[in-house]
């Protein structure tokens, strides 16, 4: 079955010209394949600043293009679609960006944001059905339309704003939303809203959606499957319950035992130094957290790990698990597990 969405082998390296010299590789061999398992999944990337979460976004969607490598849809080139193929991709792959503050103007009533999708696309033959193709996606997002249409951006909280937004990519009835940090900038008790929202366009509409985040306990929630990023490669993935929950890559660990726990008596040891070969690491060939590892050894000085298959559902860039077969990067998502909804409520 051909893929929606997928990435094959792609780097993206920001300078290296004439005026800007310094290179910044941002996201290295990155392969992932979404809508050819039958199934639609939430897939969750995580990583902390820097490691190449929303340049791999900007690249699904056709926003920056790859150094190297490709991103397709359908398995044609998105650089190569046609202006019927791209208005095709358009309707199939949405965004949902991280301050939903910013997409709207504040010269019009939201009204404007839901309408431009369905006059652009042709969702409606009329005013009336417009109407409530509007009304039945902001409820299918638990909001009233009587209390949101016609109040401006401002008048309306942080979640509303990006509830709102939810509904938007849901008039389309897309096929995959790319949710870049949707949660990082509402209120904590709105973001457990928002996150069922995004669920339940998984579960009640069929959508995949690749959820973006630094937030490792959101991502735990919603998520099926995780991918794990360190400095644009991948460091761990697979199933969110055994990556979470038993994390291999010292990194996953070290992101783990980061999350602060509701109890003021236990405190963060904070995070362990590398070893005496780790500190050697510079910026070499080798294990790009080797320099913050508190396990590398010399093979990780030498050469980058590639991924090893350490569980049916889940493999890990380290060459502290050698001794497993290896997963090539373009079959990343073998080892995604099947699943109809979280195992989490």
């Amino acid at each position: 079955m051909t893929a929606l969405l997928e990435a094959r082998h792609v780097t993206k390296i920001f300078g290296g010209g004439l005026i800007k010299k310094r290179r910044t590789v941002a996201l290295e061999d990155f392969s992932l394949a979404i809508g050819n398992s039958g199934q639609p999944m939430i897939t969750g990337v995580v990583g902390e600043s820097g490691s190449g979460k929303t340049t791999m976004a900007r690249l699904l969607l056709g926003l920056e293009s790859p150094t190297q490598g490709g991103v397709f849809y359908q398995g044609k080139d998105l650089r190569q679609l046609s202006r019927a193929e791209w208005r095709s991709f358009l309707q199939d792959v949405q965004l949902i960006f991280q301050d939903p503050f910013e997409v709207y103007n504040p010269f019009y009533p939201v009204d404007r944001v839901l309408m431009t999708p369905i006059a652009k696309f042709g969702l409606a033959r009329s005013k009336a059905e417009a109407r409530a193709l509007i009304e039945e996606a902001l409820q299918a997002v638990g909001l009233r339309p009587e209390e949101t249409l016609g109040r401006y951006p401002h008048q309306l909280s942080g979640g509303q704003r990006q509830r709102v937004m939810v509904a938007r990519a849901l008039l389309l009835r897309p096929r995959l939303i790319v949710a870049d940090e949707p949660v990082s900038m509402i209120d904590a008790s709105l973001r457990a809203t928002v996150l069922d929202n995004l669920r339940q366009l998984n579960e009640g509409f069929g959508i995949s959606l690749i959820y973006i985040t630094h937030d490792l306990t959101t991502a735990y929630q919603i998520s099926h499957n995780i991918i794990v990023l360190y400095k644009g490669s991948v460091a761990e993935v697979g199933d969110v319950e055994l990556v979470v929950g038993q994390p291999q890559h010292p990194y996953t660990q070290l992101l783990i035992g980061s999350i602060p726990l509701p109890d003021p008596s236990r405190r963060w040891r904070g995070e362990a130094p590398a070893s005496a070969l780790g500190q050697q690491a510079g910026d070499g060939a080798g294990c790009k957290f080797a320099d913050r590892c508190p396990q590398a050894f010399s093979l990780c000085l030498e050469k980058a790990p590639p991924l090893f298959q350490t569980d049916d559902h889940r493999a890990a860039a380290c060459y502290l698990y050698r001794d497993h077969a290896l997963l090539p990067l373009e079959e990343m998502d073998q080892v995604f597990a099947r699943r109809t909804a979280p195992a989490r409520g």
